[in-house]
């Protein structure tokens, strides 16, 4: 599910009704599978366009190096191109996704490197387990109400001190995606957040934040890319 502020596209600019877990969850992951490859294909190369994005990822493989390192898990990993960047940094990154075609996709893409399903509402991975955790522009598809829930699974993964990497939209809408890379059918909310909304919930969940970076500021899609660290 991950992106690299990647576009909104044709969308109901209406905020999402009321819905339990299981339905948006069933959403997001059908409308994954459905675009895997496209997706993919979209992409494959965006990093390359994004000298900023490289340079926090580079800033936070540095801190994972410096804090001793040990495994790293993108959640929300998508077809796994960030994971591999993350590897060519020295940095044991795996990558976990909900939907399993986009898991297909990086494990063909990316040979050699550890990618599982899984949903960052639940995630199964032991407590302080991993180094380090990042989610990049895959956060953008959970409701408001269940951030806590997926935050707190951040925290509980997490080492004590260990870095917490998150990019985002910015902005104050919900709106529905409907379809997208390559014309396919999707049913996705992609959620609009201001960074101090984010950092709120960061260090309510545990966290200290630490810095923030915003991105393509004349641009009307903007992101940001937000650091901090689990709490001891």
């Amino acid at each position: 599910m991950t992106a690299t502020a990647t576009p909104l596209e044709d969308g109901d600019t209406s905020g999402p009704t009321k819905r339990n877990a299981d339905d948006w969850l069933a959403d997001t992951r059908t409308s994954y599978d459905t675009v895997a490859d496209s997706y993919a294909d979209y992409i494959r190369d965006a990093l390359a366009g994004e000298p900023y994005v490289r340079a926090a990822l580079v800033l936070f493989a540095d801190l994972v190096h410096a804090a001793g390192g040990g495994p790293v898990a993108d959640v929300g990993c998508g077809p796994g191109h960030v994971t591999a960047h993350l590897h060519t940094l020295g940095l044991d990154a795996f990558g976990v996704d909900l939907s399993q075609a986009m898991i297909d996709v990086a494990r063909r893409d990316h040979p050699g490197l550890r990618f599982e399903v899984g949903s960052m509402t639940d995630l199964h991975l032991a407590d302080a387990s991993v180094a380090a955790l990042l989610a990049f522009w895959s956060l953008i598809h959970i409701p408001d109400d269940a951030i806590p829930t997926v935050l707190g699974q951040f925290r509980r993964v997490l080492r004590p001190g260990g870095p917490l990497l998150l990019g985002f939209h910015v902005g104050d809408e919900s709106r529905l995606k409907t379809q997208g890379y390559g014309g396919h059918p999707m049913k996705v909310y992609v959620h609009r957040r201001q960074p101090d909304q984010v950092a709120a919930w960061l260090r309510e969940a545990g966290f200290t934040v630490k810095a923030q970076m915003l991105l393509d500021l004349d641009q009307s899609a903007s992101g940001a890319v937000l650091f901090a660290h689990r709490q001891p």
